[in-house]
């Protein structure tokens, strides 16, 4: 073998090398966005307890009255939001938060993979809402979001809209969620769903005591951070090994049986 082919596949060899490191650390930096931003969320319910003391009343207040669940929720109490085909061999249980970065994180993460499952029947999610951060830093910009997200379900317009809150997700700290004006903009960017209803529903705050009833039933459940996404009964939230890949793989293979 020539000296020249001997340094073309040594070059090559190299090449392959460095990709192979790019991919590396662009995973690594992936997995330290998701468990980062976790980490704030968490952290800030074990920081804030006095001022989840001083916050209850108000939460209270804000949503009184009977909890009323939007169309089509399911599961104890209507509390779960579905996506996806009834029949899915699997299910994925989403307790989220719309102004937590760690929920946005692990949507820009594995929101294609999960489109692409529940899309083709194999993969069916529950989604909880709950409003953590209010209770961290004060603020109802949660509870508005989740309010306006089930307003979204009555339309039959929620996974677009819950697409829409996330790609639109202000700093944790502004609580430019806690704006009917913002949120009835930004429905605006779902084709059919700005309505005179949806426009009541969100300003009437039509869901807000079935938002804090999801709220407390997170609290009950023993779960420590939002997001919490479980499997099976499994929180692969809390898997590093988890990748949307590997969610695929395992939906995949609970489909064929």
């Amino acid at each position: 073998m020539s000296e020249k082919n001997r340094d073309g596949k040594r070059t090559a060899r190299e090449r392959l090398a460095v990709e192979r490191e790019k991919q590396k650390a662009a995973e690594k930096r992936r997995r330290a966005l998701i468990v980062g931003a976790s980490v704030v969320c968490v952290l800030g319910l074990a920081a804030v307890i006095g001022v989840v003391a001083a916050n209850s009343g108000k939460h209270k207040a804000s949503s009184a009255g009977p909890a009323v669940a939007p169309s089509g929720a399911q599961g104890k109490d209507g509390l779960a939001i579905p996506v996806g085909k009834d029949g899915a061999k699997s299910t994925l249980t989403v307790w989220e938060d719309f102004r937590c970065p760690a929920c946005q994180a692990f949507e820009v993460a594995y929101r294609p993979t999960l489109h692409e499952l529940t899309d083709a029947g194999k993969l069916r999610v529950e989604y909880h809402l709950v409003r953590l951060i209010d209770g961290n830093l004060g603020g109802s910009g949660s509870l508005r979001a989740a309010n306006a997200a089930a307003c979204a379900q009555d339309a039959g317009k929620f996974r677009a809209f819950h697409d829409v809150l996330y790609a639109n997700q202000p700093k944790e700290t502004d609580d430019a969620f806690a704006s009917n004006d913002k949120l009835i903009e930004l429905a605006g960017k779902v084709k059919g769903l700005d309505t005179p209803a949806f426009r009541k529903c969100v300003q009437d705050g039509t869901h807000d005591s079935w938002v804090d009833r999801s709220n407390q039933a997170f609290r009950s459940g023993g779960f420590t951070g939002t997001p919490t996404v479980l499997l099976g009964g499994k929180n692969i939230y809390q898997d590093q090994t988890m990748t949307p890949a590997k969610l695929k793989q395992l939906v995949e293979a609970a489909d064929r049986g």
